[in-house]
């Protein structure tokens, strides 16, 4: 095996993703959760962190290029994303769980935050709405100058007949040879 991958196959499946404890603040994401394997000083971003550096490690490994163990290259990929979603899910459980003890404690600042995603989403629905608005203006403009154009002749009567007799009329006489 890879020597950045020592100690991640152990045989044992992995468990499901154990929470971090609930305590207050962040100290929470500083230790380990219970009956995970973490050294003392590790944190759950730090292992989320060398956990996706496992995986692509074991991609992009000159053991797994020139390996010719087809199965074993994919037991030891899999074993590598498995580690990385098991951690991922137990960062994103920390993070829903400060979540939680934030809307226990100060349900005005979910409220406010609630508010200022609206706001922002409001604020990028109205942008292509203005800009559709601009250009819709700007046709109508055109088309008015367009109608106001065709309007000018309003002297010429209406019909074929009538213009054919405008025009000649604007027309002089020809000269009769003497």
């Amino acid at each position: 095996m890879a020597a950045p991958l020592g100690g991640m196959f152990s045989g044992q499946p992995p468990g499901p993703p154990q929470p971090p404890p609930g305590l207050p603040g962040q100290a929470s994401l500083l230790q380990a959760a219970p009956g995970a394997p973490r050294p003392s000083n590790s944190t759950l971003v730090d292992e989320l962190e060398s956990s996706f550096e496992a995986c692509f490690a074991s991609l992009v490994s000159q053991d797994y290029v020139s390996g010719t163990d087809q199965e074993e290259i994919r037991t030891g990929v899999d074993q590598c994303i498995q580690k990385f979603l098991d951690i991922a899910r137990q960062t994103e459980c920390f993070f829903l769980q400060k979540r939680l003890q934030l809307s226990v404690q100060k349900p005005e600042q979910v409220i406010k935050e609630d508010v200022s995603e609206l706001r922002n989403e409001l604020q990028q629905k109205d942008a292509p709405v203005q800009k559709h608005l601009t250009k819709l203006r700007h046709r109508q403009q055109v088309l008015e100058d367009i109608s106001a154009q065709h309007k000018k002749p309003a002297d010429i009567p209406q019909g074929s007949l009538a213009y054919l007799e405008q025009a000649s009329a604007n027309i002089p006489a020809p000269l009769k040879p003497t």
